[in-house]
């Protein structure tokens, strides 16, 4: 009984040891981690820099089902942010500053440990090299938890080979696996809808995209509003030879919403028009590809486009729906005159009323 009473004290003294020695070790760290991601940098790029796509290649995110992530209105771009519960523990991180299409810096903070995260960007050899960087300061309740598991370094190292990994497997996939409908002539039907209008340069369009509809996503929320159906965007001008396009982020609403003056969103009527639709399944990259298909079947049909009408995008399934993009569902109607041989038409989603003249994309690469 003795000996086991000596023993007991040998082990717990050897752990204060162990635990003093840790505690007074200095807890700055610093961990860098290099992988080619087999994506264009763009597409990359664009996926790290959306704080939603994170859970689909964060392999401290993926491993459990426990986790639960709480997303605001912005999580793509400067000021966007994201936090994260397991239990007791929690985080969360911003990002602080953006350099379009080359770098991000971020500040996180995981059960009151700080970082900072860093993305690089370089066109390579077969794809994009992308760099992880990371340094912080631990306290001392993660120095100890940390140092029985191999050290904050080697964890950090795990982690981050793991994500770059699951980055490349992701994008590898998801961004080669969609498929594109030419559905045939439809009716859009009339109704009610709230939108908000913005211009932009040609390039900018896809962020200003995510950015605007997240954010109607959250006035809705915060307003307690229900859409009438999925959200979609108007093009109401695409002028290529002056790279500049304007166009509404929209979401239906089962009546008439009435806002007050000076909101940046505004009550919109919806009026029918017939138009070609044709079905995107798979990532935004290859919206491209899809209108030149529309296109191309208006001009093989002799179809006519109706300029008075609007080119749009309905977003069917998007991220918030499903993580994966090969299963996004987006939807493009352009305006077309009715054939005399089309009768009744099937019936679809809303369509806010012309107001200005749409440029055709036909000159143009994509809306």
């Amino acid at each position: 009984m003795r000996i086991l009473k000596y023993i007991f004290l040998l082990v717990l003294l050897a752990f204060i040891g162990i635990t003093v020695y840790v505690a007074t070790q200095k807890g700055n760290f610093k961990v860098t981690k290099s992988s080619l991601i087999k994506a264009r940098r763009a597409t990359v790029f664009d996926y790290v820099n959306d704080y939603k796509n994170w859970e689909s290649f964060g392999s401290y995110m993926i491993k459990g089902n426990t986790i639960k992530f709480i997303y605001p209105a912005k999580t793509v771009g400067a000021g966007a942010n994201c936090s994260w519960e397991n239990g007791s523990d929690d985080g969360a991180i911003r990002t602080v500053f953006v350099k379009e299409n080359d770098s991000l810096s971020q500040k996180m903070n995981f059960n009151g440990s700080t970082a900072t995260v860093s993305w690089t960007f370089k066109d390579t050899v077969g794809g994009t090299k992308v760099t992880l960087h990371s340094r912080g300061q631990l306290d001392i309740f993660t120095k100890i938890t940390t140092f029985f598991k191999g050290g904050v370094t080697a964890i950090l190292n795990d982690t981050f080979e793991k994500s770059l990994r699951n980055l490349d497997k992701t994008l590898d996939y998801e961004m080669k696996t969609y498929s594109i409908k030419v559905n045939g002539i439809v009716q859009r039907s009339s109704g009610f809808c709230l939108q908000q209008t913005v211009s932009c340069k040609i390039k900018s369009v896809p962020k200003n995209i995510k950015i605007l509809m997240a954010g109607m996503v959250h006035f809705f929320k915060k307003n307690k509003l229900s859409m009438a159906d999925k959200p979609f965007i108007l093009y109401e001008r695409y002028d290529v030879a002056n790279d500049f396009v304007t166009f509404s982020v929209c979401a239906p609403t089962q009546k008439q919403v009435f806002v007050v003056p000076g909101s940046d969103v505004s009550s919109a009527e919806i009026v029918p028009f017939t138009c070609l639709k044709t079905t995107l399944v798979g990532d935004y990259s290859h919206t491209q590809e899809a209108w030149s298909k529309a296109l191309k079947y208006i001009a093989d049909n002799d179809l006519k486009e109706n300029i008075a009408g609007k080119y749009t995008e309905v977003y069917v399934k998007t991220i918030d729906d499903i993580k994966q993009p090969s299963k996004w569902v987006t939807e493009i109607y352009i305006p077309v005159f009715p054939k005399a041989e089309i009768a009744e038409p099937t019936v679809l989603s809303a369509q806010p009323t012309a107001t200005s003249s749409v440029a055709s994309p036909n000159s143009v690469e994509t809306p």
